[in-house]
C-alpha cells in the first residue's frame, strides 16, 4: 500500500486521533465485508460455471478420442504429417523429451568432464533476508549498508470498532 503524505494536521487532541481510529476501523471492516461477499460471489459463479463447462470438456475429449482412433487406423492415407480438412487439421509430429535419472550427480561430472558447462546453471545471488541477520558492522564490512528511517504507523484495533 503507498503511503501518504499528510499536509496539515486536522486533529486537535488525542481523542480526536482516537476517533480517527475508530473512523478508519469501521472502513476497514465494511472493506472486508465487501470483500468477503464478492469473493463468495466469485465461488458460486466459478462453480456454475466449472458445471457448465463440464459437459463440453467431455465432447471434446470423446472426440479427440475417435479422431486420433481413425487418424491411426488411416494414417497410410496421409501423405505428409499433417492432414488439411476444412474445420482443421490432424497430424503427427516426432517429440523428444529428455530424461534424466534421478541420481543427477554422475551426470554433472560427465558434462564437466567433456567440457559441457553451457549445460549447467549455476546462479549465485545475495540472499537479502539472511543478510539482513547479520550485524550492521558485518554488513558494511562485505559492501553493504542499512538504511534506517523513522516510519509512522497505526493498527486499527478492528475488534473494538462496532458496526454502527
Amino acid at each position: 500500500m503507498a503511503r501518504k503524505k499528510i499536509a496539515a494536521s486536522a486533529l486537535g487532541s488525542w481523542e480526536d486521533v482516537n476517533e480517527s481510529l475508530k473512523v478508519i476501523g469501521e472502513a476497514e471492516n465494511e472493506i472486508a465485508a465487501i470483500e468477503a461477499e464478492m469473493n463468495n460471489d466469485i465461488a458460486k459463479i466459478k462453480a456454475a460455471a466449472k458445471v457448465k463447462v463440464k459437459e463440453h470438456e467431455n465432447v471434446i475429449k470423446v472426440q479427440e478420442l475417435m479422431i486420433q482412433q481413425y487418424a491411426s487406423a488411416h494414417r497410410e492415407d496421409m501423405k505428409e504429417k499433417t492432414y488439411k480438412l476444412a474445420f482443421g487439421s490432424v497430424g503427427y509430429r516426432l517429440s523428444t523429451r529428455l530424461i534424466l535419472p534421478k541420481e543427477i550427480k554422475p551426470i554433472i561430472e560427465n558434462l564437466r568432464k567433456r567440457g559441457m558447462m553451457d549445460c549447467l546453471s549455476t546462479e549465485v545471488k545475495v540472499n537479502k533476508d539472511v543478510l539482513n541477520t547479520y550485524s550492521e558492522a558485518d554488513i558494511v564490512a562485505v559492501g553493504g549498508k542499512l538504511k534506517k528511517k523513522d516510519t509512522f504507523w497505526y493498527k486499527t484495533a478492528k475488534d473494538t470498532v462496532q458496526d454502527k
